[in-house]
C-alpha cells in the first residue's frame, strides 16, 4: 500500500464494503451506521440542545434592564419548542426518506421554493458549525483570564479542522467520542437547573405577580407598543434556541427502521430536553439576577453564582465550574457535528435534482459524503475568520436562514393539509398546528430581518441569494446537457427492434478484443461501439462491456435502493449484448459496484485483460462548445482518468470525444 494511502487510512479509517449484506436488498453496513432514537438524539439533537448555551443569553440580554420579561420568554420558549417539534413530526411522517425542509418545499410548494429552502439550509448548516465552535470556545475561554482572548480564533480554527477529520471517519466513529460529553451535559445542567430553582424557591410565588406589576408600570410609562416590541425583539433574537429541531426531518434516512417511529421518539427527546434546558436557564437568569460580565457567557456567570453559594474551597469551586463549562463547550462541538451530518445530506439531495454538482452525491470509502463535509467545514472556517468568532453576529446570520426554512416547510404543510382536506381525516387537527407554527416561525423571521438587517442580516440574505443564483445556473446547464444526451440516445441507441433470444457466438481469448467502459447512458456507449466498427471494420472479434454502479448517497438510501441500481446497470449491459448478438458478434459483460468508480473499473479491466491479452479499452468523453473550468468541474471525467490509470499499467485506451 502506498505511504499516502496508509496515512489516509490511519486518519479516517479503513474503507467499508457498501454491499455486504445478510438481508435481501438491505446492506449490513447501512444497518450498522443507522441510528436508533437514543443515538439520533445525541447526534442530531445536540444542535438544538446546545443552542441553550447562547440562544437564551441573546434573548435575555436584549431585554436590557427590563429583565422581568424573562418570565414571558421562558414560557414562550417552552411552548415554541413543542409547537415546532410537533409540526416537524408531520414532516417525518410525510417524508420518511429524509430531506426535511428541502423536500417539503420542493414537493409541496414547487422546485423554486425547494431551491430557496435548500440554499438556506446549506448556509444554515455552515453557520451551525461556525456558531457552535465559536460558542464552545467562548465557554472554555470564560475560564481563562482576559489576556487569553487573543488565542480564541486560532483555537476555533484548530477545532474546525479536527471536526472535519472526525466526520471523515464516519458517523458512529464521531458518536463514540461525543456520547460521554452529551450525557455529562444533560446530567450536570439538569442538576444545576433543578437545584438553582429550588435554592431560590422563596422567590417563585412572587415572580408572577411582580412580573405583572412591572409590566403594567412599563406600559403606563412607555405604552403597550413599546412593551410588545421589546418582548418580540428579545423573543426573535432568541430564535437560535429553536435551531436544530429540523435536523431529524432532514436526516430521517439515517435512522433505524421503522424510521417514522424512531423519528418521533427522537423529536420527543429533543423537545423535552430543549424546552426544559432553555426555559430553565432563562428562569435561572431571573432568580439569580444574572448580569453581563465581559469575556464571560451568561451561563458561566449564573452557574458560577450557584456553585459559589455552596461556599466550597475556591479551587474546588473553580474546578466544578470548569467541568460544567467544558461539558457545555463539548456539547457545542457535538452540535457542530450536526452541520457535518445534515449539510452534506442536503447537498446530496440537491445533487440528485441537479441543483449542485453531482460530485456531492459521491460517498467515500468510509461511506460518508466527503465532498459535502469538506465544503461545510471550509465554509465554516471562512465564516469564523470573517466574523472573528463573534457569537452575537453569528447568531443573527444563523437565525434568519433557520426560520426561512421553517416558514417554507410549515407553509408547505399548510398547503398539503388544505389541498387534501377531502382525502385526509387528520387535516382538522394537523392544519391548525401547521398554521400556528407558520405564524410563529414567520413572525420570528420578519422581526429578525427588520431588527438586525444592518447588523449582519443583509450578509445572510446576500450569501443565500448568491447560492440560489449559482444553483439555478448549474441546474440550467445540467438540463441542457440532459436534453442533448436524449438526442444522442435517440440517434445511436433507439429502442430495440431486434430479437433477444438469438444464439450467443463464443468468445475466443486469443482474438482482438474491444473492452468498452460504459455507464447508464446507452447513447454514448453505442456511439463508441459504432465508431469502432466503422474505423476498424471486421478487426475486433470480441466485444466486452464493463460497467460500475456508483454507490452514492441516492443509491444508498435504504431498502431496495441498491437493488434498483443493480437493475439499471444490468439492463444497460443487456442492451449492448443483445445488439452485438444480433450482429453476430461475440460479446459478454462484467459489472461491479462501489463508491470509487475509477478504482472498480481498473480492477475489472485488469481482470479482463489477463484473460484477453490482445485487447484495447474504449471510453467516451463529452466535449462542450463553451467549456470553461466551471463546466469542466460539473462533470466527471472518468474516461480521461481511466486512460491515465491504464496507461501507467501499459494498457491501451482510446477516448472518443462526443460534442454536446
Amino acid at each position: 500500500m502506498p505511504f499516502a494511502d496508509k496515512v489516509k487510512e490511519a486518519v479516517i479509517g479503513k474503507p467499508q464494503d457498501p454491499l455486504h449484506s445478510t438481508a435481501p436488498h438491505y446492506p449490513d453496513t447501512h444497518h450498522n451506521i443507522a441510528l436508533v432514537a437514543f443515538l439520533a438524539w445525541i447526534s442530531l439533537g445536540a444542535d438544538g440542545l446546545s443552542s441553550a448555551c447562547y440562544g437564551p443569553q441573546e434573548a435575555f440580554l436584549a431585554l436590557g434592564r427590563h429583565t422581568h420579561f424573562g418570565l414571558y420568554l421562558a414560557a414562550a420558549t417552552f411552548m415554541t419548542v413543542f409547537i415546532i417539534a410537533l409540526a416537524y413530526n408531520q414532516v417525518i411522517e410525510l417524508f420518511p426518506s429524509g430531506g426535511g425542509g428541502y423536500k417539503v418545499a420542493t414537493q409541496l410548494l414547487g422546485s423554486r421554493a425547494g431551491l430557496v429552502s435548500g440554499s438556506a439550509l446549506l448556509v444554515d448548516y455552515v453557520l451551525t458549525i461556525a456558531i457552535s465552535i465559536a460558542a464552545g470556545v467562548d465557554a472554555l475561554f470564560s475560564l481563562l483570564p482576559p489576556g487569553a482572548q487573543d488565542y480564541k480564533l486560532m483555537t476555533e480554527i484548530a477545532l474546525g479542522i479536527a471536526l472535519i477529520v472526525l466526520n471523515l471517519r464516519g458517523m458512529k466513529e464521531s458518536l463514540r467520542v461525543l456520547l460521554p460529553i452529551f450525557l455529562g451535559f444533560i446530567l450536570t445542567h439538569a442538576f444545576l437547573i433543578i437545584y438553582g430553582i429550588i435554592a431560590h424557591s422563596e422567590g417563585l410565588p412572587a415572580l408572577i405577580p411582580d412580573t405583572i406589576t412591572e409590566t403594567n408600570q412599563l406600559t403606563e410609562q412607555m405604552g403597550w407598543l413599546f412593551a410588545v416590541s421589546l418582548f418580540l425583539r428579545a423573543y426573535s433574537l432568541g430564535g437560535g434556541t429553536y435551531t436544530g429541531l429540523e435536523a431529524v426531518s432532514n436526516n430521517v434516512n439515517l435512522l433505524r427502521e421503522p424510521r417514522v417511529t424512531t423519528g418521533r421518539y427522537t423529536m420527543l427527546y429533543m423537545a423535552v430536553a430543549l424546552s426544559f434546558t432553555a426555559g430553565g436557564v432563562i428562569l435561572l437568569y431571573l432568580l439569580w439576577n444574572a448580569q453581563y460580565v465581559p469575556h464571560q457567557t451568561l451561563n458561566a456567570v449564573t452557574f458560577g453564582a450557584i456553585i459559589d453559594s455552596w461556599r466550597l474551597d475556591p479551587i474546588v469551586s473553580y474546578g466544578l465550574l470548569a467541568i460544567i463549562l467544558i461539558l457545555e463547550a463539548g456539547l457545542l462541538f457535538v452540535a457542530a457535528n450536526t452541520g457535518f451530518l445534515g449539510g452534506p445530506r442536503v447537498l446530496a439531495y440537491m445533487a440528485v435534482d441537479s441543483w449542485v454538482p453531482r460530485q456531492f452525491r459521491n460517498l467515500s470509502g468510509r461511506l460518508v459524503t466527503q465532498n459535502g463535509i469538506y465544503l461545510m467545514g471550509i465554509g465554516a472556517l471562512f465564516i469564523l475568520m470573517w466574523t472573528e468568532g463573534d457569537v452575537s453576529v453569528l447568531v443573527v446570520l444563523y437565525s434568519i436562514n433557520v426560520f426561512l426554512t421553517f416558514s417554507l416547510s410549515l407553509l408547505g404543510l399548510c398547503k398539503h393539509w388544505w389541498t387534501n382536506r377531502y382525502d385526509e381525516d387528520r387535516w382538522k387537527s394537523r392544519l391548525p398546528l401547521s398554521l400556528l407554527g407558520l405564524i410563529v416561525a414567520g413572525g420570528i423571521l420578519i422581526i429578525t430581518i427588520v431588527e438586525k438587517f444592518t447588523e449582519g442580516g443583509w450578509l445572510t440574505l446576500l450569501i443565500t441569494g448568491l447560492t440560489i443564483t449559482l444553483c439555478a445556473l448549474i441546474r440550467r446547464h445540467y438540463d441542457r446537457v440532459r436534453q442533448q444526451l436524449r438526442t444522442v440516445d435517440a440517434l445511436y441507441a433507439p429502442r430495440p427492434d431486434w430479437e433477444e433470444d438469438l444464439p450467443e457466438p463464443p468468445l475466443d481469448s486469443t482474438l482482438p478484443t474491444a473492452i468498452f467502459l460504459v455507464g447508464k447512458n446507452r447513447g454514448l456507449g453505442m456511439y463508441t461501439l459504432k465508431w469502432l466498427n466503422e474505423v476498424f471494420t471486421g478487426h475486433f472479434k470480441n466485444f466486452i462491456f464493463l460497467s460500475v454502479g456508483e454507490v452514492d448517497a441516492e443509491s444508498y438510501g435504504g431498502k431496495g435502493a441498491l437493488r434498483s441500481l443493480q437493475y439499471q446497470i444490468e439492463n444497460s449491459l443487456r442492451y449492448y449484448l443483445h445488439y452485438c448478438h444480433n450482429q453476430g458478434w461475440a460479446a459478454t459483460s462484467y459489472a461491479a459496484y462501489g463508491t470509487d468508480v475509477e478504482s472498480e473499473l481498473e480492477k475489472l479491466v485488469m481482470q479482463v485483460t489477463i484473460e484477453y491479452p490482445n485487447s484495447v479499452c474504449l471510453g467516451s468523453k463529452l466535449i462542450f462548445d463553451d467549456e470553461s473550468w466551471l463546466i469542466s468541474w460539473l462533470h466527471n471525467h472518468t474516461a480521461i482518468a481511466m486512460q491515465r490509470r491504464l496507461h501507467l499499467r501499459e494498457i491501451q485506451m482510446i477516448v472518443t470525444p462526443i460534442k454536446i
